[in-house]
């Protein structure tokens, strides 16, 4: 049986497929052995059962073929958590952290009310919750298998100052307001050539695909944001690094003040926030 040293060695058989080929070799060994990657050189020599070897090998086969390592192991990390992920929703970005960290820079009281509009995973609602426990959460999605995802993480992290629910958007929300908004929708056109390339070719079309050149959902969400955000109430949208310029524009159509777009680490607009009057 090959030992953990001669399977690492076999990342070169990423690298076409991945950026980081070492990483992704390392994460499945982990897996599969159920260790922490401090222990593939601690153990070099370690020889893999039979089963353990089956184990590494499928599911290095579908990296190989592209499939996301968050999807292979069913983890992704986000903001310090840990959160289970499947081909139900999209994989939760490092980019999109960027929306915790501006929520958590606004003026709001200890004990604001806030909506995760497409809650995926529960990424940004969770996130919040770990930084705000008094803070009371709604994370709504349209989508059974991605609320059942969301419900599971929710649970299994334990904080309760986050209900999860149903709602197309603002659908469910009737008579609810908020202080603060969040939301990475889809904004990817349809025509878009990286839906074809790397990892979103395995992830849901309905968490990454918006109508009308990708602003559909981002112009509902700002059209209908006002009727549900108390008066000072904030809007964080996430958006293409090219889309800065139209966000902003709607946003101000819709009566929201002090428009802002910010930066992602990439040097990308990636974010807008509005205040309502």
């Amino acid at each position: 049986m090959p030992d953990i040293a001669s399977l690492l060695t076999r990342s070169h058989e990423l690298s076409g497929i991945s950026e980081t080929p070492r990483l992704d070799t390392e994460l499945l060994l982990c897996h599969v052995l159920g260790k922490p990657r401090a222990y593939l050189y601690t153990w070099p020599e370690y020889r893999l059962l039979p089963s353990e070897v089956a184990g590494f090998e499928a599911l290095f086969t579908r990296r190989v073929r592209g499939e996301p390592i968050a999807y292979l192991t069913g983890w992704r990390e986000f903001w310090s958590l840990l959160l289970r992920v499947s081909p139900a929703t999209l994989i939760p970005r490092p980019e999109t952290e960027l929306l915790v960290t501006l929520a958590l820079a606004l003026p709001l009281g200890d004990t604001a009310s806030v909506a995760d509009l497409g809650t995926g995973t529960g990424a940004l609602a969770l996130a919040l919750a770990s930084e705000r426990p008094l803070w009371q959460i709604s994370a709504v999605d349209a989508f059974p298998d991605a609320l059942a995802l969301a419900e599971c993480n929710c649970r299994e992290l334990g904080y309760g100052n986050v209900r999860v629910f149903r709602s197309d958007w603002f659908s469910a929300l009737a008579g609810s307001r908020f202080d603060l908004v969040v939301s990475n929708p889809p904004y990817i056109d349809a025509a878009d050539t990286h839906l074809r390339q790397g990892d979103v070719r395995f992830e849901p079309a309905s968490a990454l695909v918006a109508p009308d050149d990708g602003f559909g959902d981002l112009t509902v969400i700002i059209e209908r944001a006002g009727e549900h955000l108390n008066p000072g109430g904030w809007l964080l949208l996430e958006h293409g690094w090219q889309q800065g310029g139209m966000v902003r524009q709607l946003m101000s159509q819709a009566g929201f003040l002090t428009v802002a777009t910010h930066l992602d680490l990439a040097g990308r607009e990636r974010v807008t926030a509005g205040r309502m009057a």
